[in-house]
């Protein structure tokens, strides 16, 4: 028995042996063992209208520890691009994370509506707020979702003893990322000062979270989107519930999704250039690169997989556009719903048939059309040759024939995949280069986003550490392959209505 045992540990010796001498390296625990290898932990950040190209604007004073690192160490597709309409941030975070388009996640907007009501993409009214005084801030959750995420995947493929955590300023960025099935999504509440949570969570604040919120707290009312703090605020919640709901400290991979939403606010109010968007970058990098030393000291250097991203870019503001003598200004989209009822008013006798335009979609009041015995196709159509005769839209277009619409190819798919029929409205329209999807004042500084262009639609995709080489590629990439790559590595099935590409680093 002895020889036998003696035989087999050799045998044993010399298949390891073979196989470092095949691979170049000594094999893991985890491959001895023939269990899959996955890192122990994934991060995922997605920076609020964080343009691609503020990588390189800003890069020369970023710190060596933070932003360059992902640069330095990681792998950096360059030419990664929205590939639906509008560009916004609900959109965004949700296609991240499930790999997918409004088409399929029915996340249409940051507002839509369904059934005639007017809902936000995260407003649940079943639920009720955790960790303040019971408001609407509270009433959220992913069930307007109709999509499953990498946290939804990866509960499933470990039996849900995976651990999955969302963080954010904004509600739906905490919780459109971190899925279904997650253990927690924190989000911050105004009215409070401090985070929240909801039921469809759990019923109260753990102990840890608790204590967080008694020194990390504002004044009620206080905006803290619009300050520099909102990012370490972010982070600090961030590094809390790695620490306490100890993630990456075993033989399951977690996930903690992590959203910024200060660069946001930001920008919309002050715009894309000039100190306020400056110091919230510099922020960032500085919390990033603690973060990231954090990650390296408790999960350990090599051993988390870490992607960083954007929901959306952003257009340069309109006064800094016309000072410098480039295509600037705004659509009055309220004073067009209002020119639109009237006109319609004319042929169909109602001046209600229009609910709303937002996000460059004009919603139909099919209630009143319904009760009026009005036939909708007329209405589109007269609907459509109005909005035509508008020259600050590039085009105009029945969402149930986009396909038939004479639109560029790229923007025609872009449109479909962003078109869910029961939940984005009746008509698209699209406003030209330059252009705000709104009307502005002219001395309007802040900024914002909705449209195809490459100024709202080109985003970082930058992965680092487990497995990820140091590289970068030109080739053309697609928000939706964030989860297909995600997934692959991790040897999990990807999110239920991901359409993404699992993409090679090389």
């Amino acid at each position: 028995m002895k020889k036998l045992i003696t035989m087999l540990l050799l045998g044993a010796a010399t298949m390891s042996a073979a196989a470092t001498e095949m691979t170049g390296k000594a094999m893991t625990e985890q491959e001895m063992a023939g269990q899959v290898e996955r890192p122990k932990l994934v991060v995922g950040i997605v920076v609020d209208q964080m343009r691609w190209d503020y990588l390189y604007y800003y890069h020369d004073e970023f710190v060596e520890g933070g932003l360059k690192r992902l640069l330095d160490d990681g792998f950096s597709y360059e030419n990664c691009m929205i590939n639906y309409i509008p560009t916004v941030t609900a959109i965004g975070h949700s296609s991240v994370y499930t790999g997918s388009v409004p088409s399929l996640t029915g996340i249409a907007g940051n507002s839509f509506y369904i059934d005639g009501k007017e809902t936000t993409s995260v407003r649940d009214t079943t639920v009720q707020t955790v960790g303040a005084p019971n408001g609407r801030p509270g009433q959220r959750s992913p069930h307007n979702l109709l999509a499953t995420t990498i946290g939804d995947q990866l509960k499933t493929a470990t039996d849900f003893r995976a651990k999955v955590f969302g963080v954010a300023l904004k509600d739906r960025a905490a919780i459109l990322p971190a899925g279904h099935c997650a253990d927690a999504a924190y989000w911050w509440d105004e009215n409070a000062g401090h985070y929240v949570t909801s039921t469809y969570y759990m019923n109260q604040l753990p102990r840890w979270m608790e204590d967080f919120n008694k020194t990390h707290n504002t004044k009620p009312h206080y905006d803290i989107k619009t300050s520099s703090e909102g990012v370490t605020m972010t982070f600090d919640l961030a590094s809390a519930v790695l620490e306490n709901e100890q993630l990456g400290q075993d033989d399951i991979t977690d996930l903690l999704a992590i959203s910024v939403s200060s660069t946001d606010a930001i920008g919309h109010a002050y715009g894309t250039r000039g100190e306020e968007n400056h110091s919230v970058y510099m922020q960032l990098d500085k919390d990033l690169a603690q973060f990231l030393s954090l990650l390296d000291k408790k999960v350990g250097r090599g051993n988390y997989l870490l992607f960083l991203t954007a929901d959306h870019g952003a257009l340069h503001a309109p006064k800094f556009l016309r000072e410098h003598k480039m295509p600037n200004g705004g659509w009055k989209n309220d004073e067009a719903r209002k020119q639109l009822n009237t006109e319609l008013s004319k042929t169909f006798g109602s001046n209600q048939l229009v609910s709303a335009i937002m996000d460059c979609r004009v919603y139909l009041n099919h209630d009143e059309i319904a009760a009026k015995g009005l036939d909708i196709n007329a209405i589109k159509e007269k609907a459509i040759e109005f909005l035509r005769q508008d020259k600050d839209l590039a085009y105009v277009a029945d969402y149930d024939r986009l396909s038939e619409a004479s639109i560029p190819a790229p923007i025609k798919e872009r449109a479909i995949n962003g078109y869910n029929r029961l939940r984005s409205g009746d008509i698209f329209v699209q406003v030209k280069a330059g252009l705000l999807n709104y009307a502005f004042k002219d001395s309007f500084t802040g900024t914002s986003h909705g449209q195809w262009n490459p100024y709202d639609s080109h985003i970082p995709m930058v992965f680092m550490g487990w497995h990820v080489p140091q590289g970068s590629s030109t080739r053309e990439t697609h928000i939706t392959d964030f989860a297909a790559t995600v997934c692959a590595m991790l040897h999990i099935e990807r999110p239920d209505c991901c359409i993404g590409e699992a993409l090679e680093m090389k």
